[in-house]
């Protein structure tokens, strides 16, 4: 296993961490390289050329990656998502497409683990298609297999099935005329006696606990 990564990989992981809406924020970016004991070189600059700099420094430096990955680990430790869980799977997804050329991943428990080298782009597009072909023959509705794109399973299943939850909420903002989204959108539209949607009569309680189940 190689002991540098790429100039072409880290500016990807920098990219990843980076990312104006799932990656880390300007301070956090600070408290981890301080942990790491990585130079800051231009703490001022955008987030990714902050990150960017700063990893391509300390590898030169050391002439090693072990801080950069050290710098992986401390970000995706679980326990700094425990107040907003939302941000593991986008930020942890991000990650992986940029250390998968290096043939690395990081795994649930946050650990870098060591994977089969990605090498092409077209296998994205093959995952794609195997995604689709096996959703379809379990007769999964037509609306979540258009969320089987190639840009969407490049990294991961992650962002297909995030992407077609997210549509779940779009249909019932479409037929219930409603504005709102999470919990309260769920609450006015599936709760109560006379729901907006009901998924079934209402009639006997096992119907009632079916319909409670599912909202």
């Amino acid at each position: 296993m190689s002991s540098f990564f790429t100039q072409g990989q880290l500016r990807a992981i920098a990219d990843a961490l980076g990312d104006t809406t799932d990656g880390l924020s300007g301070s956090e970016i600070g408290e981890l390289l301080a942990a790491c004991q990585m130079v800051d070189i231009d703490p001022a600059i955008t987030k990714r050329h902050r990150l960017y700099n700063a990893f391509a420094h300390d590898q030169n430096t050391r002439q090693a990656r072990t801080h950069v990955l050290a710098f992986i680990r401390k970000a995706m430790r679980p326990e700094r998502f425990l107040r907003c869980p939302e941000r593991f799977e986008p930020m942890r997804a991000l990650v992986n497409g940029a250390i998968a050329f290096a043939g690395l991943a990081v795994d649930a428990s946050g650990g870098i683990t060591p994977v089969e080298q990605a090498r092409t782009l077209s296998e994205a597009q093959r995952r794609a298609q195997e995604l689709r072909a096996d959703l379809a023959t379990r007769g999964v509705h037509p609306d979540v297999l258009r969320f089987c794109r190639e840009e969407l399973v490049a990294d991961n299943y992650f962002h297909a099935v995030l992407e077609a939850v997210k549509s779940i909420a779009d249909k019932i903002r479409t037929r219930t005329g409603l504005s709102d989204d999470g919990n309260t959108l769920i609450d006015r539209a599936l709760a109560g006696a006379l729901p907006m949607l009901a998924i079934n009569p209402l009639k006997s309680e096992s119907e009632k606990e079916r319909a409670e189940g599912f909202r």
